[in-house]
């Protein structure tokens, strides 16, 4: 198999750069302090402190929690989900283009597994109006975390069929543990002497 030449990036060329939205400014920390009157002393910098510290926290016991976590206010679920590799190639641009031809990453170290961060509505409480608008962006901490910490612990987390629905992975999740409380509540009023 013949190697293609690898045409790297126009370091020179034009960038498109999104709008960035920061949530944590002015108007969000009004609106705050109108809704709960008794934090109206805080300031703008400690809340701006006890946000991140939450968000840090948070990310890092989805790392951690094989199962991830539910978000406040039952507003959806995420986790971390292993994945089979894509049909297409996955290039290393680093590498790429420091010898010219196309170098591939084919994920050595978690035989060729791959993370996704799942975040899911479907399995809630309680439903919510518009759920199916609702979106998850992890931020760059997070997403680093994820791919630090994938290569070493890819084993335990949980195999996510591409053919199959979320929903129904937790539908069988929620069917399984409601089995086994039926059967440990069975198991302990059972005697074998009474018939």
């Amino acid at each position: 198999m013949e190697s293609k030449v690898f045409k790297g990036p126009d370091v020179k060329g034009k960038r498109f750069r999104p709008e960035v939205h920061h949530i944590l400014n002015q108007k969000f920390f009004n609106a705050f302090r109108e809704k709960h009157k008794r934090f109206k002393d805080v300031s703008d910098k400690d809340l701006r402190t006890i946000c991140n510290t939450f968000h840090k926290v948070f990310w890092e016991t989805v790392i951690d929690t094989r199962d991830g976590v539910e978000l406040p206010e039952n507003i959806g679920h995420i986790f971390i989900g292993t994945c089979q590799t894509s049909k297409k190639k996955n290039i290393d641009f680093a590498k790429s283009t420091k010898y010219g031809v196309i170098v591939t990453n084919n994920n050595w170290d978690t035989d060729g597994k791959l993370a996704k961060i799942f975040y899911t509505t479907l399995q809630n409480k309680y439903r919510f109006s518009n759920r199916e608008c609702w979106a998850f962006n992890g931020c760059r901490l997070f997403k680093r975390g994820v791919a630090k910490t994938y290569s070493t612990n890819w084993p335990i987390y949980i195999q996510v069929d591409p053919m199959k629905k979320i929903r129904k992975m937790f539908e069988y999740a929620i069917k399984k543990s409601y089995a086994q409380d039926r059967d440990n509540k069975r198991l302990e009023t059972y005697n074998e002497f009474d018939i």
